[in-house]
């Protein structure tokens, strides 16, 4: 591979890591947004701070941080750098697996975790306005009510909830709409792994390259 090559891979990762942290300014804006209009309330009652916009700030800013580096590491022809962005990414994509395999393993464990949970924040609805803005939230985007059904309300159902008395759960349609939409699910995390590998292999490549060329200069 010549200079010419290494400045086209150079450009390339530059120009793949840019795109990725606008994306992640883009994620990050609307996570604060969503912060400072508190849109959506937290729906976990053991978790309080797991809240829509929690989490898409800490989503937005991971973005940044990794583009940023692989940005600055691939357009200085920082070997450092471009190896922090390598290990970020490989740590990135081992927690993913991790979490994957977790999921499978302890499938049952938490959905009961899970289910008791969302029974217990109903119970902070009228004394948390987190907690009911969260399950109007979810209520009216998912035309649902309580956890397993409008009896969860103890005969006084919220608004958001339909009229409809048989109406069904919000952790069973929820379910139901993961399971629905599960090959897309399933195509959007393994593109995003794919993208990562792709990134780390980028990376690699392009500091074995400005390895070489230092070696062949002398530096």
């Amino acid at each position: 591979m010549g200079m010419s090559s290494l400045k086209v891979l150079k450009y390339v990762v530059f120009f793949f890591n840019l795109l990725f942290w606008v994306c992640g300014c883009t994620i990050l804006g609307f996570g604060i947004y969503f912060l400072i209009k508190n849109s959506f309330g937290a729906l976990f009652y053991s978790l309080p701070s797991l809240t829509v916009g929690n989490v898409v700030i800490i989503v937005g800013s991971i973005i940044m941080v990794v583009a940023f580096l692989g940005c600055m590491g691939s357009i200085k022809e920082n070997k450092c750098l471009l190896m922090s962005f390598f290990v970020l990414l490989l740590f990135i994509l081992l927690i993913e697996v991790t979490m994957a395999i977790l999921l499978f393993v302890y499938e049952q464990k938490i959905d009961d975790y899970v289910a008791k949970d969302l029974s217990q924040s109903i119970q902070r609805y009228k004394s948390d306005n987190n907690t009911k803005m969260a399950w109007d939230g979810i209520q009216k985007y998912l035309e649902c009510c309580g956890v397993n059904g409008t009896s969860d309300w103890n005969g006084d159902p919220p608004l958001s909830c339909p009229i409809d008395p048989n109406t069904q759960g919000c952790y069973m349609k929820a379910k139901a709409w993961f399971h629905s939409n599960f090959l897309y699910i399933g195509i959007l995390i393994i593109s995003v792994c794919v993208i990562q590998v792709l990134g780390m292999s980028f990376a690699l490549t392009l500091n074995c390259q400005i390895e070489k060329n230092s070696q062949s200069l002398g530096i």
